[in-house]
């Protein structure tokens, strides 16, 4: 079967435990970090405890707008405890201090106040109109317990809580837009794919799709009042729209030619999803209508797109460059793509952070896969978590967004 066959199936149904890659030479990815010289902003960060101050650096480090130094700064950023779960953050302005912004936040936990005042600093200093991103939470696959099994956590994988416990080949995680359940696809009931729905407080699972045949790739609509899913009850993959109890099926589709990972437009009108030859990607309106190629330009396989809910304008897709996987990122004003990434190693499954410059990803090798952020503008990439924090198909869900 060809590699780029075998991906897209992956994507869409079963093999996302058992990834295609590149023929490349294998390499320890938890070591990298792909840096790309850009225009940032110089700050000096500094936490009034060494717990602040880790997850502070951590956090500026992973974000492309910022350089850290420790002199010849625009800015100095200092965070302090306030309290019980509350973290002060005092802006000054280069080597004279001048105060820009003091402010005292409050978390559900200290390193959540942390992330929210490291949030108000990128705001008030970017001075691009960037939204913070790092309080961002992540629904991913990790293999942690064993068995995949998915979980939550914050953007840097700390805190994390495992929320289910199938015993069985789980992907796909997707949250809902109120971030209290996640949706995802399972093989927990028979050897065909459902879809299940799990509390994030309380882990309780529901079964949500379970039709005849496959039943997979399924996300809820921004407004959370419908689910487009990819079902083959009726011979070929197709798209189909649910309401939210995963009931009264519309088909939307109707070719013989795979298809793959819907996702809705912010605002809830389109869809676009991957399909067959190559795969590439396709748009079509919600409520039915004919599909029309993107021309993304970018070779001849494009899949698991996420439209930015921040900007309406960018898809973000994996791409095949040679023999490698990269992220894509397609311009709809534009009409035109461009390869954001620059990683040696496989890069796949991209979804969009509130600033809609940067996304979450996975790199993967032939031995392992890690979480990483990557900066779309100048195509710098950095790890989350730990060397050992095996993680694969996150999901972003920000507050608020």
């Amino acid at each position: 079967m060809a590699l780029s066959r075998r991906h897209f199936l992956a994507s869409g149904l079963a093999a996302a435990a058992a990834p295609a890659f590149g023929a490349q030479p294998s390499r320890n990815i938890g070591e990298v970090r792909i840096d790309v010289d850009t225009a940032t902003v110089p700050v000096r960060v500094s936490g009034a405890t060494p717990d602040l101050q880790a997850l502070a650096l951590t956090a500026f480090r992973a974000h492309g707008r910022y350089r850290l130094v420790s002199s010849g700064q625009a800015f100095d950023l200092k965070f302090s405890a306030a309290g019980a779960n509350q973290v002060r953050v005092e802006i000054t302005r280069g080597s004279a201090g001048t105060l820009v912004h003091a402010e005292t936040v409050a978390g559900s936990t200290p390193r959540q106040a942390l992330l929210k005042a490291a949030d108000v600093a990128v705001v008030k200093t970017n001075g691009l109109g960037l939204r913070g991103f790092f309080t961002a939470r992540l629904a991913f696959v990790s293999r942690r317990a064993g068995r995949g099994e998915i979980y939550t956590s914050d953007l840097f994988l700390g805190e994390a809580r495992q929320i289910t416990r199938d015993n069985a080949h789980v992907l796909s995680p997707r949250w809902s837009p109120d971030g209290s359940r996640v949706i995802y696809t399972s093989y927990f009931r028979s050897n065909a794919p459902d879809v299940f729905v799990s509390n994030v407080s309380s882990g309780a699972r529901e079964t949500l799709i379970s039709f005849r045949g496959t039943n997979s790739g399924a996300r809820f609509s921004p407004s959370g009042q419908q689910i487009a899913v990819v079902m083959t009850g009726e011979g070929s993959s197709e798209i189909y729209v649910t309401n939210a109890q995963g009931r009264q099926p519309s088909r939307k589709t109707r070719s013989d030619a795979v298809k793959s990972s819907p996702c809705w437009s912010p605002d809830g009108s389109q869809l676009v999803f991957a399909m067959e030859p190559g795969p590439q990607l396709y748009q079509m309106p919600a409520a039915g209508g004919s599909p029309r190629r993107l021309a993304l330009n970018l070779g001849t396989y494009a899949a698991e797109p996420d439209w930015s809910r921040t900007d309406r304008n960018k898809i973000a897709c994996t791409v095949r460059v040679g023999r490698q996987y990269q992220i894509g990122v397609f311009d709809l004003a534009k009409g035109a793509g461009k390869v954001a990434s620059k990683a040696s190693f496989d890069g796949v499954e991209p979804t969009w952070l509130a600033d809609g410059r940067h996304l979450v990803y996975t790199a993967r090798d032939r031995t392992s896969s890690v979480l990483c952020v990557l900066d779309t503008e100048t195509g710098n990439s950095t790890r989350l978590g730990t060397p050992d924090s095996a993680a694969l198909q996150a999901c972003v869900w920000t507050p608020g967004i």
